[in-house]
């Protein structure tokens, strides 16, 4: 897990200083080390968080032939890839020598043989081109900009900003989708002038231009497999068992978080299992709320598994003082209240272990979420996914701010339409290709690189996504409940998970908490960014409401406030929320 970035230049060498820029700007996804390699038109930087072969696997990392790679993730079956391949000779231990061996044996094919998650750049001087490639399901981010000076790449946007290369001005389309649905959809970002690298893409860059770009996708074509229910239970047990020992391969030591919720929970059960001598598990609570409190299960199913349970206790107060933290190590933003506990988690976590594994994805292959039930309801009751947005009928931005919102949603949609898969398979898939990638894996990324650690996420393999996501829709979804099959494997492996209870729902009390200080819309209602989306005077009246209803519009308010305070206003944030929205510019 590292923060990597580069240029490819139309023509003459790198400025050494803007890969200062681009490589300071990173300096903490990777505190272990710093790497550089120029070599004519290119010049390649990379920060280092070690988590295999500590001292060998420093970056980049040259083959006998002169090419260079720089890496971001782990390729989890680098060992089995290294077997594949008698009589290469290899450098070093790492995981991320073998992607550069199989680009110089396959081509651009390189990244099928990966198993793993995943941004890198391979630097070919031979032929004269750089190759930038992402994992399919688009766990780790990549970013570029281009101009007539040639491109530019990085593990985020704002390193592009840091060294000069954009300014930080805003999409007003982008910016309609975070309001109303918390995340960016597509390959465009909030940022003009920059663009995500897709997941699963492969792009060919050659005098400072993307000249070719290949997706390899993350989900099996086809509708669902036929069922034999005995058979499908052992080969769900094989393929996870599989994954998550795949995910433990560290040299550092690891542990994972635990919310007591299903997918956690098959985690923990497999963590468990392959480790005897017990692991170790972090839990967010939010005391004196009305929000769940999901410790007291965590607690009971670290006990009978013989974990060792940190109990991490969320307040008021680490809302107040952690926010404009979080907003600024969210670059690429994602409005999503999630953040707050995982941004404190990993700091926590930082403390014992440098690997963390978490049940991300487990909602989106075994078919989890209610918008999926309502989508898949026979005519006149299904409904579309993301119908509403967040500030619809509460006539609090100025007119035209949201137009086009739903539009990224809306093509995915019409993608999938015409895809062959059933309607369940195209509401996952609607969900994997926006939603996954630019909401709960950005969040992820960015909170636990904030603080120095790797998370994994063992149900976005390929193997796994291979098998889930063309299980017959009925093994997904029956009685009302999603995920069965996930559920009913779980009844077996952890019965104390209480599998088949109603799932509940992650929820942060931020509402409850902004309306405690209804004040706050004042101070909201003052920030430049809010000022030229809001209408005069609807702000505060927001935020005085202080309804149930109202607390999330207000959340995404205070979020984008700091966020823009941060990342188009270039003020590094020193104290805590107050403090922050009190000194205006």
């Amino acid at each position: 897990m590292c923060g990597i970035a580069g240029l490819m230049n139309a023509s003459g060498a790198p400025d050494e200083r803007v890969l200062d820029k681009l490589a300071d700007s990173l300096a903490h996804r990777g505190p272990d080390g710093r790497g550089r390699h120029v070599n004519g038109t290119v010049g390649l930087v990379q920060n280092r968080l070690s988590i295999i072969d500590l001292e060998g696997g420093k970056q980049p990392i040259l083959d006998a032939e002169g090419r260079a790679i720089v890496a971001n993730g782990e390729v989890y079956n680098y060992l089995e890839l290294k077997s594949d391949m008698p009589g290469q000779s290899f450098a070093t231990g790492s995981d991320c020598e073998p992607p550069l061996h199989l680009y110089a044996h396959q081509g651009l094919g390189f990244a099928r043989s990966l198993r793993g998650m995943y941004a890198m750049a391979i630097h070919d001087p031979a032929k004269q081109r750089l190759v930038l490639a992402r994992d399919p399901f688009g766990i780790k981010p990549l970013y570029l900009s281009e101009d007539e000076s040639g491109i530019a790449f990085a593990s985020e946007p704002q390193a592009l900003v840091a060294a000069g290369r954009i300014k930080p001005e805003v999409d007003a389309k982008a910016r309609a989708e975070l309001l109303q649905m918390q995340f960016t959809t597509g390959l465009a970002t909030i940022f003009k002038g920059v663009r995500r690298l897709a997941p699963g893409e492969t792009a060919v860059v050659e005098g400072g231009r993307v000249t070719d770009s290949r997706i390899l996708p993350a989900l099996p074509a086809g509708g669902p497999a036929p069922e034999d229910l005995g058979r499908l239970l052992d080969e769900l047990d094989e393929v996870l068992t599989e994954s998550v020992d795949l995910h433990q391969r560290s040299d550092v030591p690891y542990g994972m978080f635990l919310s007591g919720g299903i997918d956690s929970s098959v985690v923990l059960a497999l963590m468990a299992r392959l480790n005897p001598k017990g692991i170790l598990a972090f839990t967010a609570g939010f005391p004196g709320t009305r929000a769940h409190d999901e410790r007291e299960h965590a607690r009971e199913l670290a006990r009978i598994t013989g974990a060792r349970h940190v109990e991490v206790e969320f307040g008021e107060a680490d809302f107040w003082s952690l926010l404009p933290q979080v907003a600024a190590a969210m670059d690429d933003p994602a409005a999503d209240y999630a953040v707050l506990p995982t941004f404190k988690l990993a700091a926590e976590a930082r403390k014992q272990v440098k690997v963390i594994l978490s049940g991300e994805g487990g909602d989106e292959l075994f078919a989890g979420y209610g918008r999926y039930r309502h989508a898949i309801r026979p005519w006149p009751f299904a409904k579309p996914m993301r119908r509403s947005g967040t500030f619809d009928g509460l006539d609090v931005l100025r007119e035209g701010i949201t137009t086009g919102w739903r539009d990224g949603i809306a093509k995915a949609e019409r993608q999938e339409a015409a895809s062959g898969h059933s309607k369940l398979q195209q509401a996952q898939a609607v969900d994997c290709a926006d939603w996954l990638p630019n909401d709960l894996l950005t969040k992820a990324d960015r909170c636990l690189m904030a603080n120095g650690i790797e998370g994994r996420v063992p149900f976005l393999d390929p193997v796994v996504a291979s098998f889930a996501f063309r299980l017959p829709d009925h093994l997904k979804v029956r009685k009302g409940l999603g995920k069965w099959l996930l559920r009913k494997w779980l009844e077996t492996a952890l019965p104390a998970a209480r599998p088949f209870d109603k799932k509940r729902g992650f929820t942060v009390p931020v509402g409850e908490w902004i309306a405690k200080s209804p004040h706050m819309g004042d101070l909201v209602a003052r920030q430049a960014g809010i000022r030229e989306i809001c209408r005069p005077g609807q702000v505060e009246a927001l935020f005085r409401d202080g309804s149930k209803e109202t607390g999330f519009a207000c959340w995404t308010l205070l979020f984008y406030a700091l966020w823009h305070r941060r990342h188009v206003l270039g003020i590094i944030p020193r104290g805590d929320v107050f403090s922050e929205l009190e000194n205006e510019v």
